[in-house]
């Protein structure tokens, strides 16, 4: 189910980190003034800039939600910290106070605020889910601007508006306050959070982390260098390049844009960016391309930006080799590489294929994938099975990424050696790594009691169709992907090879730029 962006509605801020003084009274309620943009106590709302995005809550639950507010249900408390600058952090509660903000100001991740947020660019994703919202909670319960007319002119409005317009100057939601400094503040929001709704790990150590290059680089490539700027602190060059190299990043992992179920061969090597697992994928990648184990957390913080752009350059360079328009690309096919045979996306063979890329390219080897890669990728398409069993084995992304990069390089050795695709397969199964690999004779069809075919059999149906006759690099005969195609000179310019049709062919860029000379 897609969830809804409200991410742009409340700033961020980070946390002072002198001692909290303010111990004056507190407001005890918030209404519906409050939340309006030029409130004076709204315009000083702000979340810690560890704040996980407030993108959990669907269409239908923000819905339901305002039409709990309006009918006066019991709501909980909003908990808040007053820093010495005078910001009211929210401690808990961003969600509600986002989705009633959203209301109010019309904007459910595609009003002004957003597009300010995100410097005029909305993803279609984004667009999509937040029309829904707003015409499902207009027809539910009604704009706040009808609301705003049921004051003045209430024959122009539904019965129920007028209804429970009057009801809305009364109306309040109870706040409780956090007393103590920042570091008691920082302690309270991660003690609540984990409480109510558990952050997944890889979020939590993100969020904690969250001065460290790896973690900078990682939000700065989600958001395609825009929304919050967790780099704000370094210099106007600094972000600058920050934000570009993020932009190139996010752009060879994510476009084209990933529609299920597929029907093109012309998908996305990094898979589906509003996924749940966008995120910990970018920040696993980023740390795979740097050799980075998160796990230890012996990072230092980045103070001036100079580790952020450090470790960006390295995942760029990773990610030109896989699969952009570079000259160093080798073209891999994310279907290939990255997806199964039914046309979902795999972690753990992006991370693999990752790592078995920077394993080559260490052991200066890449002409030998070349060498070989029309087989390899067949044996690949053929038992895509396998890596599903060498996941299962370890039950763990991290853990198995680095026996599926294995098994790659384990089937290039055999392939140089002569072996056939089948008894490749069949030897590697017989080594000790991989002993519990069950080896398939024939694709076996899976039983199904629907006359209906569900998102991933419609993919697989056009994907079998789709790679019986694909455009193959004319030089190693792998496959093409939209994003890395080269056109080459069959016979060579040097060689006086002229700009002719016959003369014209598409490879990979690696292939012509490096490989074929």
């Amino acid at each position: 189910m897609p969830k809804v962006n409200l991410d742009a509605l409340i700033p961020r801020e980070d946390f002072e980190l002198q001692d909290n003084v303010n111990s004056g009274k507190k407001k005890e309620t918030i209404s519906i003034e409050d939340l309006k943009p030029d409130s004076f106590f709204f315009s000083y709302i702000r979340k810690p800039d560890f704040q996980r995005e407030t993108n959990e809550w669907d269409d239908q639950k923000i819905c339901n939600f305002i039409e709990s507010f309006i009918e006066g249900d019991l709501i909980p408390a909003i908990i808040l910290w007053r820093s010495t600058g005078g910001y009211l952090f929210v401690i808990d509660g961003s969600h509600r106070m986002s989705t009633l903000s959203a209301w109010v100001n019309d904007d459910y991740g595609d009003g002004d605020i957003s597009k300010k947020f995100y410097d005029g660019v909305i993803s279609e994703d984004q667009s999509l889910i937040a029309n829904k919202t707003r015409n499902l909670v207009n027809k539910k319960i009604g704009s706040y601007n009808s609301f705003k007319t049921a004051l003045t002119r209430p024959d122009d409005v539904k019965p129920e508006v007028v209804k429970y317009a009057k009801n809305l100057a009364a109306l309040a939601i109870q706040l409780q306050w956090v007393e103590g400094d920042a570091s008691k503040a920082e302690n309270s929001f991660f003690k609540i959070n984990q409480q109510a709704a558990p952050i997944n790990p890889i979020e939590l150590k993100l969020l904690q982390s969250r001065k460290k290059p790896n973690s900078i680089a990682a939000r700065a490539i989600i958001r395609s260098g825009k929304g919050h700027k967790y780099w704000s602190c370094f210099s106007d060059k600094m972000q600058q390049e920050i934000q570009e190299i993020a932009q190139e990043i996010n752009h060879i992992l994510f476009e084209p844009k990933l529609h299920t179920p597929i029907k093109t061969l012309d998908i996305p090597i990094g898979g589906k960016l509003s996924s749940a697992q966008a995120l910990s994928l970018i920040l696993d990648f980023v740390n795979i391309a740097n050799n980075i184990d998160f796990d230890k957390n012996i990072i230092d913080d980045d103070g001036t930006g100079e580790k952020t752009i450090f470790f960006l350059k390295n995942t760029r360079k990773i990610v030109y080799r896989l699969n952009s328009n570079k000259p160093s690309s080798l073209g891999l096919h994310p279907i290939v590489y990255c997806y199964s045979r039914d046309g979902r996306y795999r972690n753990v063979s992006f991370f693999a294929v990752v790592d078995f890329v920077m394993e080559l390219e260490k052991r200066k080897k890449i002409n030998e994938f070349i060498d070989v890669r029309e087989e390899f990728e067949n044996l690949l398409l053929s038992n895509d099975y396998l890596i599903k069993q060498i996941y299962e084995k370890y039950r763990d992304v991290q853990k198995s990424y680095k026996f599926v990069s294995y098994f790659f390089q384990e089937v290039i050795v055999h392939l140089k050696n002569g072996k056939s695709e089948r008894d490749t397969v069949k030897e590697i199964a017989s080594t000790d790594k991989f002993k519990y690999l069950n080896i398939r004779e024939s694709t076996t069809q899976s039983d199904s009691q629907f006359k209906d075919f569900d998102k991933n059999q419609k993919s697989e149906i056009f994907l079998n169709e789709a790679l019986q006759n694909p455009p193959k690099c004319k030089i190693c005969n792998g496959l093409m992907h939209k994003n890395s195609i080269s056109i080459d000179h069959i016979q060579r310019k040097a060689d006086g090879g002229f700009a002719t049709l016959d003369n014209g062919q598409i490879t990979h860029p690696y292939c012509n730029t490096t490989y074929k000379n």
